[in-house]
């Protein structure tokens, strides 16, 4: 593998940190143009919903936002190559499409399988490109159980949000196969992550530290039995928190346990 290089990391980091900040903004304008937020809202407080701001001064903003993620990449490009440009563009398109467009991911069910790809394969992928300059094999499998666990936050905001979804129309997994169901998938998102540092130590990929992240494993019991004990509505705002927590704990421990396993054998 390539060198570590600050420069591109903090950058990839920005651009990352821009795009989701922008596309909450453009979904938050859009979700109540359409009417899908609304007085009756469950989930976390949203600005052009509570009145705080006009949708044209949120969509401002988001145009600000992203612009700043356009600049910064401009850096990635030029130590990265022609092909972050169609990482980022697909990157910005993907988190437009969420709800912008006549078929929007959110509306038609496909949101969940963007999540995982944007948030993991691509971003995990994508980021070790342009610091290392390639993209070693563990990185596929490393991205697949980030993503796994980012997705469950959009699992638990669906089964959240059951209702109000249908009846805007929309579609995704929690609505066909239920309340069960949702909670079927959360399981089966929290197992193909924990099963991720297994499978790339025994390939023999990485040296055992990359075990590190099932030091969490507890942590994900207890979600997943919070999950399936809390009623659905505004309780679950919780564990949507939690779950975000729970991402952000694993990939730390992973990062940390491919790191040490370059330095350190157990």
């Amino acid at each position: 593998m390539g060198c570590f290089r600050w420069g591109p990391a903090l950058a990839a980091m920005l651009c990352a940190v821009w795009i989701q900040i922008g596309t909450n903004l453009v979904n938050d304008a859009v979700d109540f143009q359409k009417g899908t937020d609304h007085a009756g809202r469950l989930g976390p407080v949203r600005v052009t919903q509570a009145g705080l701001l006009t949708p044209k001064q949120v969509l401002t903003g988001a145009g600000v936002v992203l612009g700043a993620a356009v600049f910064t990449g401009g850096y990635l490009v030029w130590t990265g190559g022609w092909v972050v440009v169609w990482i980022g563009l697909a990157s910005i398109a993907a988190g437009l499409l969420y709800t912008v467009g006549p078929f929007p991911l959110a509306d038609i069910g496909l949101a969940g399988l963007a999540a995982l790809v944007f948030f993991g394969l691509v971003a995990v992928a994508g980021t070790v490109y342009v610091i290392a300059g390639q993209v070693p094999a563990v990185a596929w499998p490393s991205g697949l159980g980030v993503g796994a666990l980012i997705t469950n936050i959009l699992v638990v905001n669906n089964i959240r949000d059951m209702e109000t979804d249908r009846a805007a129309g929309r579609k995704n997994l929690v609505l066909w196969l239920g309340r069960d169901g949702g909670e079927l998938q959360y399981w089966f998102l929290l197992t193909a992550a924990y099963l991720v540092p297994l499978a790339i130590a025994w390939r023999g990929w990485v040296s055992a530290w990359a075990l590190l992240p099932l030091f969490s494993i507890s942590r994900a019991t207890d979600l997943y039995r919070e999950l399936r004990e809390t009623p659905t509505g505004r309780g679950l705002n919780r564990i949507l928190a939690r779950t975000a927590g729970l991402s952000l704990i694993y990939s730390f421990l992973l990062a940390v346990g491919l790191a040490l396993g370059r330095w350190f054998q157990p």
